[in-house]
Order: C-alpha cells, then structure tokens, then sequence
C-alpha cells in the first residue's frame, strides 16, 4: 500500500473535500466523476481488487492520515475510569435477568455459575486480543483498522459491514425490549403503548413511538459530548450497580443451601451448552475499543478500563446466578423473568420492579455505548472512502462525528418502530463472534509476520499452522454439534494442541511491541480462535443464511463503488506525498 510515503501529509487534499455539504461530497473521488470514468474503473476492477488484496495498511497511516480525513480531531477526554464504566455500561443489560433463569432451568441447573465463569474467561480472551490493538493502534476503527493493517481492506470491510448491521438490528431489539419494560414497570400489557395499524403486514404492525423517543435522547447525549455521555454512563451505572446490590442481599436473606442440590444435574455437557448461550451476555466490550482514539493515555488506560470491566461484570453474574439458584430449586425457576418470580415466590412481589428498572437501566446504557460504537466504526470506514467521506466528519465543537452517529440511530429508530422483537432475534448476527475470531487471527500474524523480515519459510510454516488451528477448531465445533461422543473431541482438540504448539516453537515472533503486548503468545489468541469458532457452531441457521445474504451485498457494493473510491483515495494520497517529497 505504500506506507512509507502514504503516512506523510496525505489527508490535506481528501481532508479539504470533505469540509463541505456538496453533491460531490459523498462520492468525490475520481472514478465518479463521470460515467466515462467510471466505465474506465469498471474496467480495471481485477488490477485493483488484486492491489486492494494484497496491500495492507500501515499503523501510522490509521493514526495520523486517516483522522486528517475527519477535518477535525476528536477530544481526549476518557480515562480508564470512563472505559471501565462504559465496558461495564455495554455489558450488562436486561440479558442477565433472563438468560440465567433459562439457561438454569434448561441446561446446567446451579452449575450455571460454572457456565458464567467460563463464558467469562473465554471473553476475556478476546479483551486481551483487542487491548493489545487498541493500545497499539489507538484509532476510532477498533477492529475495521486492526484488521486493516493485519488482514486487508476485504476482510475489514466485510467484517466492520456486517458489525454494523448487528448493532443497527440489535439497538433496535434493545430499544423496543426498552418500551415492553417501561409498560410493565407502569402496570401495562408490553404491548399497550404501541400504536396497532391493521393495514401493515403481521410483525410490522405495532408501531413503537416510545423506541424513537428513547433513540432520539440517546442520539443527543451521543453528539453532544463523549465525556458528557460518560458521565451519563457513570450515573445510570451506579443505579444499577445498587439495583444489583439490592437482588443480591435481599435475594441471600432468602437463601436455602438445599437448592444448590444436586449441583450439575445435566452433567458436564449441560454446563458447556449454557456457556454457548451466556457468552452473549458478554457481548459489547468491542465498542469500548472504538474509543481508544479519545482515551487520554490509551497504554495505561485501555487495558485497566477493558480488562476491569470484564473482571466486574463476571463476578456480578456469578454472584446473581449463584443468588438465584439459592432462591429456588432450579426446576421452579422462571424461563422469562425468574428474579421477578423468585422474589414474588418467597413474598416480596413488589420487588420485580426494581428488577424491571435495573433492565431499563441496562438497556439505556447498552443502547448509549453501542451509538457511541456504532458511529465510530462507520467514521472510519468513510476515512477510507470505502463509504462516502461525509460519514467521516467530526465536529468541530463536540469532537464527536455527528453525520455518522445521526446516521446509524436514524437507521435504527425505523427499524424499531416497524419491526417486531420475534423477527429481529431471527436476524441476530453471527458478525461478533466472526469478528472475534478474526481479531485473534490478526493477532497471531501480528506478532509472527513482518513484510520485509519474515523469511518464506517462516510465513508458510505460520499458514499452515493457522490453517489447522481453525480446521481442527471447526472440526470440535461440528462434532460437538453432531455427535454426544467424546473420541472426535479429543482427536480434534489434541491437533489444536499440536499446531499451536508447532507455532509457538517452531516459529520466531517477528513484531516488536512499542507499547504494551498480550502474554503466552500464540496460546492465548489460538485458544480465543478456537472458542470463537466453537459458539459459531451454536448458532441457529437463520443467523448463516443472513451472515450470507448481507456479505453477499457487502461483496457487491465494494466491487462497485468501495473498492474504486478507496483505490482512488490511496492513489491520490500517494500522489499528494510524492509531490511533498520532490518539494523537499
């Protein structure tokens, strides 16, 4: 890609078109400035797309051209007190007060404390993974820019495509979820606050004014100000940290040891299928990522703020799992809302809600920090010019990038308002745990390949070795889905082991860390891979069929307009700097 002369100055002439509102502002590169052009562009799609495939990025290039392209800089408000609450905001929602009590009753029983404590750890695998890019490469692209600098602009684009999707459908989920809360808090049916239009088609005919009016106020606090939205976070956070502290001392006063007993009554293969569901419960920590940009020590503060936050979040669920289960025996315990009905089954009715408040709570900031994520991806994806520029801008006084975040919540909002809860959990992407995997990939290469140093041998030696540990890793997913035997298990598991071992051994680490770096390197992100590909194979057939369809779209799009804007933007900001560099 040229780094060595694309980190210099660049950004000043893609910088000066994007400062105004004009026509020529969404799509000002040079293949669209006619039909001729672009007739010429089609044209040449198989020399660029083989450039765009092979070239990566440079980090000096996501730090420095890259926030040129937004016209302004955002502000460096955020300290790991910010982050940590915002990991802790993003984290923690209403799934806590439902997936437990489901996945007790159905899968693991008491044991499901086991469960969270191992969906925790195997999520802190990923934290560690995308602390060390954060810290390294602190722009507002999160995964979209490290896997631009390790993977290419292809795989960052399809994968920051398809996050942004999920956030987009997921807000709307949470959004509406947020309306069928707010009524029952009020003593109403979930339904009565929404507006019934017989003439639109089933599942699209309750209109949600309440879901707008909450996305409209979360719009507001997310271009006002990002410290101002950390504030926000911070409040809403210690309320439901008290929420927390109320079900869990009121929950213990009411504790019998006996319904702890029997303790796994679905065995150990029950305690493995509710942690393939309560991973998801820590789902969010990605969007804190996307505000390394404007942390102001990201070395110290990232990792502290990332790594604190999970810590919390896992010692709250397990100590709310373990409070629930020693309320009730586990086969008593409600599916839907089993803190609500443990609480009314031992007296205390009026206790759900408080219950439903702290998921309101849950829900604001989920929805707060996803806009605040959301946006950022999309800023730095049109920093590329993959998208239109425009999406690029920040604004001058907020620091915040007020076109994209208007953008996805605008997106968002009509989607809630139209689209049922049953058909929007139908469409839950698969695109985190994918990115997760990705990001653990771009990890290994990271560390192990270095254009220019690392020798032939050693980079096939690292192919092959990755290439058995996502086989084998897709072999225990597919068989742990098929089959109750444990010999497939153990033959798959034990070549993970072997190629890891291989990798680790067998060939030298080729990156030198500047800042900060993850320990037991390749171990660490091989086992982030393998999980990673594991929960993948949990996931329903809707959610591929999906995955597909929208990465087909993706596909397409990039083939006809991203892959010639951003092909036109490198090669002008090449331009830009040969000519710097004959003036000097």
């Amino acid at each position: 890609m040229g780094q060595s002369n694309g980190d210099i100055g660049g950004g000043e002439g893609i910088r000066r078109r994007s400062c105004d509102c004009l026509k020529q502002d969404f799509l000002p590169e040079e293949s669209f400035k006619s039909w001729g052009n672009y007739t010429k562009a089609l044209k040449a799609t198989p020399a660029r797309l083989l450039d765009r495939l092979t070239a990566r990025s440079g980090e000096h290039i996501e730090l420095v051209e890259m926030k040129a392209r937004s016209q302004h800089e955002m502000k460096k408000s955020l300290t790991w007190w910010d982050l940590m609450w915002f990991g802790i905001g993003a984290v923690i929602g209403a799934g806590i007060f439902v997936l437990t009590g489901l996945e007790t009753k159905k899968h693991a029983g008491p044991a499901v404390v086991l469960s969270y404590v191992v969906s925790g750890v195997s999520a802190m695998l990923s934290v560690f993974c995308y602390t060390e890019f954060a810290v390294e490469i602190p722009a507002a692209g999160g995964s979209f820019a490290y896997l631009r600098v390790e993977l290419g602009d292809l795989v960052a684009f399809i994968a920051a495509g398809n996050i942004l999707l999920e956030y987009i459908i997921g807000s709307a989920a949470v959004a509406r979820s947020w309306t069928s809360y707010f009524a029952t808090l009020c003593n109403h049916h979930p339904n009565d606050f929404r507006i019934h239009v017989s003439s639109f088609p089933d599942s699209y005919n309750q209109l949600d004014p309440i879901a707008i009016i909450v996305i409209i106020v979360i719009c507001t606090l997310a271009v006002a100000n990002t410290k101002d939205s950390s504030c926000f976070n911070h409040i809403a956070s210690i309320f439901h940290v008290a929420i927390i502290l109320f079900i869990v001392i009121a929950g213990l006063t009411k504790a019998n040891l006996k319904n702890f007993t029997p303790f796994a009554p679905f065995g150990p293969r029950g305690i493995f299928v509710a942690f393939a569901v309560l991973f998801f419960a820590y789902v969010g920590f990605d969007a804190v990522s996307t505000m390394a940009e404007e942390t102001k020590n990201p070395a110290k503060d990232i990792p502290i703020g990332l790594v604190g936050s999970m810590v919390i979040t896992t010692l709250a669920y397990c100590i709310l799992a373990v409070t629930l289960c020693l309320m009730q025996p586990y086969q008593q315990i409600d599916e839907d809302a089993p803190f609500s009905v443990a609480f009314e089954a031992v007296g205390w009715g009026w206790a759900k809600y408080i219950v439903a408040a702290g998921a309101i709570k849950g829900m604001t900031t989920v929805l707060l920090v996803n806009a605040v994520g959301q946006a950022r991806y999309l800023t730095h994806i049109a920093r590329t010019h993959m998208i239109s520029p425009w999406f690029a801008k920040v604004h001058e006084r907020t620091g915040t990038p007020v076109n994209a975040t208007a953008t996805m919540l605008a997106a968002t909002a009509i989607i809630a308002c139209f689209t049922s809860l049953g058909i929007l959990s139908n469409l839950l992407s698969i695109s985190t745990l994918f990115i997760f995997m990705l990001v653990a990939i771009g990890l290994i290469v990271r560390r192990y390949y270095v254009s220019g140093e690392t020798t032939p041998s050693d980079r096939n030696k690292l192919i092959i070795c990755l290439v058995l540990i996502v086989g084998s890793s897709i072999a225990t997913a597919v068989y742990w889905g098929s089959s109750d035997g444990w010999i497939g298990l153990v033959v798959s598991n034990f070549i993970w082991f072997l190629s890891t071992l291989a990798l680790w051994l067998g060939v030298p680490q080729a990156k030198k860390l500047r800042v900060w770096g993850v320990s037991l390197i390749p171990w660490l992100p091989s086992l982030s891979i393998a999980i990673n590909l594991f929960l993948l194979g949990s996931i329903d057939n809707a959610s591929f069929e999906r995955f597909g369809i929208w990465t087909g779209i993706l596909l397409v799009y990039y083939i006809l307009i991203g892959l010639h804007a951003s092909y036109d933007s490198v090669m002008e900001s090449k331009t830009t700097a040969g000519e710097v560099n004959s003036s000097l």
